[in-house]
């Protein structure tokens, strides 16, 4: 099957996201591009590389989100907060890609690798260029020690990751998205999936069905 076929095909897949899945997968295969990407995010789908497997595209029976009117930030980060903000300087969209290049190479506790590869990191570049995919930068002086990237899509703002390079930064980064997003008019940030920080901020699954009625589809 040519390339062009198969991403006619995953179109249409992409654009019946209600259906039943195995493990969240949706479709298999295909390459990425920055139209299929917009396509995929508008439905509720988002790429998921595992190594020795076909690209897979996921719309989870459980979507991890956290609603801007339940959070609840850890008591040891408010405090820190309080003696530390006036420290760190807080920019959007100015490194992108060099914020996607430290989450790919941040090490994490519990982690071997990541699932951010050449495809990826390439692919989300060229999404950030056409307004489709967003950077939170956070800065000590001169110096990047944290930050977010994710997808802007029509309706929502999806976090794709986060890294720090310093403690607490990326606690700070997401607490910035929440106060970002807050002032753009939205009520609620897609996370995928809960990890311990966006947990601790109030992160909760929600059904496949509610996500897509959020997000109009």
């Amino acid at each position: 099957m040519s390339a062009p076929e198969i991403e006619r095909q995953l179109k249409v897949i992409f654009s019946h996201p209600r259906g039943e899945t195995m493990e969240g997968i949706i479709a298999a295969g295909g390459y990425m591009t920055p139209e299929l990407l917009v396509l995929a995010y508008d439905n509720g789908i988002f790429p998921w590389p595992h190594e020795g497997y076909p690209l897979l595209w996921f719309c989870p029976d459980e979507r991890g989100v956290i609603d801007v009117a339940e959070v609840h930030m850890p008591k040891s980060f408010q405090k820190w907060l309080k003696k530390h903000r006036s420290e760190f300087t807080v920019t959007t969209n100015q490194k992108f890609s060099e914020v996607i290049k430290l989450c790919r190479t941040a090490v994490r506790k519990g982690q071997q690798g990541t699932w951010i590869d050449d495809e990826v990191e390439v692919n989300y570049n060229l999404l950030h260029r056409a307004g489709h995919a967003y950077s939170l930068e956070i800065w000590r002086e001169n110096k990047l020690v944290g930050g977010i990237y994710g997808v802007q899509s029509q309706r929502y703002y999806s976090c794709e990751s986060m890294f720090h390079l310093e403690s607490n930064t990326s606690k700070l980064a997401l607490y910035e998205l929440i106060n970002f997003i807050k002032s753009n008019g939205h009520s609620w940030l897609d996370i995928q999936m809960v990890t311990d920080v966006s947990g601790s901020f109030g992160g909760k699954y929600i059904s496949k069905n509610e996500f897509l009625s959020r997000i109009g589809v």
